[in-house]
């Protein structure tokens, strides 16, 4: 049996070519994804671990903490004093102090180099030799001058600067000018992905992220014959309690799996493709099996009749489907091995650096490869399978067809509508639940609705199907109607077919009409609620994303600018319970935001009150006069008296306003998201460039326009919608390998059929005709499905974002709508081309003969 079964597949290899297709590219996307992963994260990890080479001990230093009075306690760092002790402990060989945070330079056109979020600024430690560990100088020297710095060698040729060039460094603040001392290379992680690193003097350094005297971390080196682990247990009750010591094997460990947690968003989306390519391919298995078996009804009879038993049919027919698995599989594991490559090299055209290093093809990869492909590709086999045993032989022999009972349709029928209705239930009831956890609701409920959606394809086939007959026939005569006949001919077939195409197109049909829906709320937003000129923020990506305090101060002070207002995050406590506070300006907040206030003065918050919104002032029962008493970061306590009540804008502040000055009075320092500016230029060029002057050039800045603040939203919903779009072609791939085998399978049952209707006057091109129209029916069958499904759930789920979503109200994308039910017609179309070219070149007299 095993025999037949391997000369079955040989027999129809163009047919299981397709399923060969859509299983290797599940498999493809699994063990690219593995490969890749596992490959960034060795080259990661190795090269982290070289910039810990020579490190026995790592002590890293908490910082100050709050007391039980709220007030700052113990050292902000690691202090000289205790890094002398660490230096004269017995083992030590050297101690290096460090302190890191955000310094970034600008290219010839003030574009800041390197990735934001890995450009860091440290300081210049040289040991006795004068030289520091961390880096080896291929031109000049570490600075010793208060206004020198030293340059990573890539970002030193990025922005062509040579040493006794003038550097233009940018930080939180205004921009400085130093000059460059040295350039050098280094295996510093942050450089190595793609950052830069400037180094300062130890004294400058200590006074621009900390504090002078005052280190973030030592690292220590042993004395020959000192363990790593014997030192560490020495210099631990050196530390005190604001510092913690590990041994850099340690550190480089953690790190590692730091590296593999942070890849694993990465690795869950395009696992996630996968799932959706490999539950695509299924519905194309099972039609191509349930083909396969239908074209050997006879052959499997007579092996039933000489004495074959219903379990060895079966076993040969899941025997087919384990070597079409095998070779999924394995062409699956060697396409993904070169996607990984792709992926890599993709991700250094787009300006990321990527470690070197030689693929990983873990074991683990190769058996998910074969598991996956053998699994998926059985299961989708087992039910075509356990039907073939099924068959009676002298049925078989008497039929090259055999059609479902009413009955199982019937059963088929009420499970269908089961699911349906607890879909439709579980999506209603998240509804009115609304919030997250009605989003959990809804996610329950499209599942049971898909699951029913393609159990009732059969059912719905006929009403929907039977609705385009008329004008397929008006339209396109006898062709059209004979398409339309023939597309529901066998139900099952169809369900199965168009529900790739409905399942891809319902989930992106969803993700398009939520974000474009999104889109527009979020512009509505900055038009309705944004009245200042430009808004100033970090740039994306960099490390701590908040402005200097200096930053409004300045920008105060320029020539050119009428209004300034940073918003702070700050908070105090009410009875233990924090509240979110934004400190503003409030002489010019009232110009900048559109603040609608429903009660009260904004003026008051010059008093020292504070404002509050609608929704929370509600929710705490709270009006102009209410006194709340509030427990500040420093400890201190005080009446703090409600002012104002102003209309929610969660997107843009927090439920309670307050002045800049109180909130800083009690904090050392408040986090400065942004600042918006008004100009007497206005929304202009000559307006724009009067900040970014004031501003001193930084290219670690952003200065944005109200268009500018719109985009940078919707492009991260449009990144989404790529994404989903992406999902969608792959979905229309395995969609055409689908209806190519259905249709090819409707013209071997009606080989009779066609000729008999060739005979009687249907010429070749009409015959082409009612294969691609029925082609295009089905599609449309199920891309009219998807879209409606669609629609529905994006409704659900926009109906728990409204709350929090100002101005959210749900919009119909028609343009793009019309695009998927095109692209679903082209489909139909390309898949019918070659079972269309085939029923027209069929011999008319031996096509009456055939039985």
């Amino acid at each position: 049996m095993f025999r037949t079964a391997l000369r079955n597949v040989l027999a129809h290899k163009a047919r299981l070519l397709m399923t060969v297709l859509a299983v290797t590219l599940g498999v493809a996307f699994v063990s690219g994804t593995l490969v890749f992963t596992d490959t960034l994260q060795k080259s990661l990890s190795s090269q982290s671990a070289k910039s810990y080479d020579g490190v026995a001990v790592s002590v890293s230093s908490h910082g100050q903490t709050r007391g039980e009075n709220g007030q700052r306690e113990g050292d902000p760092g690691i202090g000289q004093a205790t890094l002398d002790k660490v230096a004269q402990s017995a083992g030590v060989a050297s101690v290096t102090g460090r302190v890191t945070g955000f310094a970034g330079i600008g290219d010839e056109n003030g574009k800041l180099i390197g990735q934001g979020w890995q450009n860091a600024g440290s300081n210049f430690a040289p040991g006795k030799d004068g030289k520091d560990p961390r880096s080896t100088f291929t031109d000049g020297s570490g600075p010793v001058k208060a206004d020198q710095i030293a340059l990573d060698k890539d970002s030193a040729a990025a922005g062509n600067y040579k040493v006794g060039d003038k550097v233009r460094v940018a930080t939180k603040g205004p921009v400085k000018e130093y000059t460059l001392s040295g350039v050098f290379t280094t295996e510093d992680g942050a450089v190595k992905a793609g950052g830069s690193l400037v180094l300062f003097t130890t004294p400058v350094a200590q006074e621009m992220f900390l504090k002078p005297g005052f280190y973030q971390e030592l690292t220590v080196a042993a004395k020959a014959g000192t363990s790593p682990d014997k030192l560490l247990a020495d210099l631990t009750p050196l530390l005190g309690k604001n510092a913690t010591a590990q041994t850099g094997t340690a550190l480089a460990a953690q790190q590692a799996k730091d590296i593999q947690q942070g890849l694993s968003g990465m690795s869950n989306m395009l696992l996630a493709f996968a799932g959706i390519s490999l539950f695509v391919g299924v519905f194309l298995i099972y039609n191509t099996f349930t083909m396969l078996v239908s074209q050997r009804t006879k052959e499997l009879a007579l092996l039933r009749a000489v004495g074959a038993a219903r379990g060895q049919v079966m076993r040969s027919v899941l025997s087919e489907a384990l070597v079409v698995g095998l070779i999924s599989a394995a062409i699956g594991l060697v396409t993904g091995i070169g996607l990984a490559v792709g992926m890599r090299s993709a991700m250094s055209s787009f300006g990321a650096k990527v470690p070197g290093g030689d693929l990983v093809i873990s074991p683990a990869t190769i058996v998910w490869a074969l598991v996956i492909g053998v699994v998926v590709t059985v299961i989708a086999a087992v039910l075509p399978a356990w039907r073939t045993g099924r068959i009676a032989p002298v049925a078989a022999m008497g039929s090259a067809h055999l059609p479902a009972s009413s009955k199982s349709l019937v059963v088929r029928n009420v499970i269908g509508c089961i699911l349906g209705a607890l879909g439709v239930g579980g999506t209603l009831l998240g509804v009115s639940t609304g919030g997250s956890d009605g989003r959990m609701l809804i996610a329950a409920g499209a599942f049971f609705l898909l699951i029913g959606l393609i159990v009732l394809l059969p059912l719905l086939s006929l009403p929907v199907i039977g609705a385009l007959r008329p004008p397929l026939q008006k339209i396109f005569g006898v062709p059209g109607k004979l398409a339309a006949q023939n597309a529901v001919r066998n139900p099952r077939r169809t369900a199965v077919t168009a529900a790739s195409l409905a399942i891809g197109l319902t989930l992106v049909t969803t993700l398009s009409v939520l974000g474009i829906t999104m889109g527009k709320a979020i512009d509505r937003l900055s038009t309705d609620n944004i009245k200042a000129d430009y808004r100033v923020s970090m740039s994306e990506g960099v490390r701590g994303g908040g402005l200097d305090k200096s930053v409004p101060e300045t920008l105060a002070k320029a020539q050119g600018v009428k209004e300034v207002s940073a918003v702070s995050e700050g908070s105090f406590q009410v009875k233990g319970d924090y509240r979110s506070t934004s400190g503003v300006n409030p002489a010019t907040i009232g110009d900048l935001l559109n603040l609608e206030v429903t009660s009260g003065s904004l003026s008051s918050l010059g008093k020292g009150e504070i404002a509050v919104s609608d929704k929370e002032a509600t929710k705490q029962q709270l009006s102009v006069g209410s006194t709340l008493d509030a427990k500040f970061d420093d400890g201190k306590t005080g009446p703090l008296k409600v002012g104002a009540v102003f209309k929610s804008l969660d997107e843009l502040v927090s439920p309670y306003l307050a002045d800049t000055k109180l909130l800083s009075a009690h904090a050392d320092e408040l986090y400065v998201r942004y600042v918006y500016v008004n100009t007497s230029a206005g929304a202009s060029t000559a307006g724009q460039q009067a900040v970014v002057d004031a501003l001193g050039k930084n290219p670690a800045m952003t200065v944005a326009t109200q268009q500018d603040m719109r985009d940078e939203l919707g492009g991260i919903i449009n990144i989404a919608l790529n994404i989903m779009y992406g999902l969608l072609g792959m979905a229309l791939i395995i969609s055409v390998l689908g209806v190519v085998n259905t249709l090819a399978m409707s013209v071997f049952e009606r080989t009779q059929e066609i000729g008999m209707l060739r005979a009687i006057g249907l010429d070749r091109g009409r015959v082409k005709n009612m294969i691609r129209l029925e082609a295009v029916v089905i599609s449309l069958f199920g891309a009219l499905l998807g879209v409606g499904i669609g629609v529905f759930l994006a409704w659900a789920v926009g109906s728990t974002l409204s709350d929090t979503v100002p101005g959210y109200a749900l919009v119909l994308p028609w343009d793009r709508i019309g695009i998927f039910l095109l692209l679903a017609g082209v489909v139909g179309v390309l898949a019918a081309m070659w079972p269309a070219r085939s029923a027209a070149r069929l011999n008319m007299l031996t096509a009456i003969k055939t039985e």
